[in-house]
């Protein structure tokens, strides 16, 4: 078979379209946009929110844009125009005309800004190439105005030779970013920062303290927790569905629950309850995971919308896995170990000195480049001792079924006592909240570092589970156990097997979501933080060691 001649094939390659509002984002900040529009991360704070809203009226396709040729365009609002030739795309919220002259019109929702422009430079840029995607289609532009809704005003940007230097040169600037594998480094100190809604995905103050690029103060930038919370059901036979714009519980024909759709950040299912198709496609789109658990509480399943954009990460993390990454693995190790002996010092009810002396022992031992199975031995080792002093920090006279707690090994599938029942419990949460996590941030949750990939199993979040395991699960058990907020009555034995009841696991649910809530002072960064949004920055921190952007995982410790 004869190879085709060289011009029997033509191929046309068309240069991707930069929207104006990237262009924007890379003049405010070329960090934020490879976040955003390389990896396709955003999430909303309370100015996005406002200014979507406020923004709305513009949205709405309305007026008609003949070209030059065809009449004059009077008005037009969302007209979406492109050039091939400029490389870029742009959805102008206004365009008036004007006798023979158009001018795109911004809607921004604050006010002008305190420079000589009035206007900042993001905000010019971004006029500018509406008024470039003007002229490209045939219609006198030479300048255009950003309305500010804070003020009701006007400011007109013209359209001079510098300006729209500036705005091809950064253009040409974002195109170099984008070829890059790895997203520039944040800034230093910026007081763009606290105002931008990638502040928690970025961590820009965090990373580059813990890179050494910077000397300076971290400042608590991330946002506060959601106000959305995870939705529990546990009643066997119930039903969960959606009516406008709620989610509703419904068991044996009554709806027992209804809360908003925008307060739910997850769904968890347990044992035999269906979820309508048309609740799982709500949640979906607003990228809320649905949880399943096995009736007695195994995490057996999620569900989410489509998977994160950020492909890079995901590469990396697949490299590094199969390559070695017994640093990671070691950290997290040595942050398990050393919040066991916290735990053991803050709980313990008799002397349990040996115990913590025999746990610095071995989180000493383990060496940077210890290989997995070293590590397995480590950890094991630790464990022994860890649970063998756990009956020192829990009250003996609650005669929960099972009997005291009398370490051997830990049992489950089913636990054989109240303790261990508790503890496979809240550990299952505990993989899931940390699954939900990964997911989030872009993570493969079932490729993990330390833990070995298996069918079903989420490794990865097994390895982030390490270090909260002794801070969050046990510290929830001990709780729940010396408060007495579980007694007897939560419990029913079956052939040997100890499981809890409905009202114990919404007592166990409730102790859990209570401790998530908690604020602890980060060792590291000096800001307090909840357990909750403390996975997250681990998780990220986890991802930065992959990218590159910090030398070295660090596992969180209280001390």
């Amino acid at each position: 078979m004869e190879a085709p001649l060289e011009n029997d094939i033509q191929i046309s390659v068309e240069p991707e379209l930069v929207p104006a509002r990237m262009v924007n984002e890379f003049a405010y900040c070329p960090r934020l946009f490879y976040l955003e529009w390389i990896d396709s991360q955003f999430v909303d704070n309370d100015y996005t929110a406002d200014g979507s809203y406020k923004h709305r009226a513009m949205d709405v396709e309305t007026g008609a844009a003949p070209l030059p040729e065809d009449g004059k365009l009077k008005e037009a609002r969302s007209l979406l125009l492109s050039s091939t030739k400029l490389g870029l795309v742009a959805r102008i919220d206004l365009v008036e005309g004007n006798g023979d002259e158009v001018h795109p019109v911004d809607l921004k929702r604050g006010r002008p800004a305190p420079t000589p422009e009035r206007a900042w430079e993001p905000d010019r840029v971004q006029v500018c190439i509406a008024g470039l995607l003007l002229r490209e289609a045939g219609y006198n532009c030479n300048s255009g105005y950003l309305s500010y809704a804070a003020t009701r005003e006007r400011v007109e940007v013209i359209f001079e030779e510098k300006l729209i230097t500036r705005t091809l040169e950064l253009l040409g600037d974002l195109r170099q970013v984008a070829l890059n594998a790895q997203a520039p480094p944040p800034l230093i100190a910026s007081p763009k920062c606290p105002r931008c809604s990638m502040v928690g995905i970025c961590l820009p103050d965090e990373k580059n303290a813990l890179s050494e690029r910077s000397q300076r103060p971290i400042r608590k930038l991330l946002p506060s927790d959601p106000a959305s919370a995870p939705l529990y059901v546990v009643q066997q036979g119930a039903k969960i569905g959606l009516s406008s714009g709620r989610v509703t519980v419904e068991c044996e024909g009554k709806e027992t629950v209804s809360v908003r759709a925008i307060d739910v950040s997850q769904i968890c299912i347990y044992g035999n309850i269906q979820i309508s198709s048309q609740a799982i496609r709500e949640m979906m789109a607003r990228q809320v995971p649905i949880c399943w658990f096995s009736y007695g509480g195994w995490f057996a399943g999620i569900a989410e919308g489509l998977p994160s954009k950020n492909i890079e990460l995901r590469a990396r993390q697949v490299a590094r896995a199969h390559t070695g990454s017994s640093e990671i693995a070691g950290s997290i190790v040595r942050g398990k170990i050393r919040n066991c002996r916290t735990l053991l010092r803050r709980n313990s009810r008799t002397d349990v000195a040996n115990t913590i002396e025999s746990l610095a022992r071995i989180e000493a031992s383990i060496a940077n480049d210890c290989p997995i199975e070293s590590l397995l031995g480590y950890e094991g080792a630790a464990a022994r001792l860890y649970f063998e002093s756990f009956p020192a920090m829990i009250r003996p006279d609650l005669g929960l079924p099972g009997g005291p707690f009398c370490f051997e090994s830990r049992n489950r599938r089913p636990p054989l006592d109240a303790v261990n029942c508790l503890l496979s419990y809240v550990y299952a949460l505990l993989v899931k909240e940390l699954t939900v996590t990964s997911l989030a941030v872009g993570f493969d949750p079932y490729l993990g570092f330390y833990h070995r990939p298996r069918f079903g199993r989420p490794a990865l979040a097994l390895d982030l589970a390490e270090e909260f395991r002794p801070l969050v699960g046990d510290s929830v058990v001990i709780q729940l156990i010396n408060n007495g907020e579980v007694h007897p009555s939560h419990f029913i034995v079956r052939a040997g097997g100890v499981a809890l009841t409905p009202a114990g696991r919404r007592a166990v649910l409730s102790a859990f979501e209570r401790r998530l809530k908690k604020e602890i002072r980060h060792p590291i960064f000096g800001y307090s933080v909840t357990y909750r949004r403390l996975f997250e920055v681990q998780a990220r921190l986890l991802g930065a060691t992959l990218l590159g952007e910090i030398p070295a995982y660090t596992a969180f410790t209280t001390r």
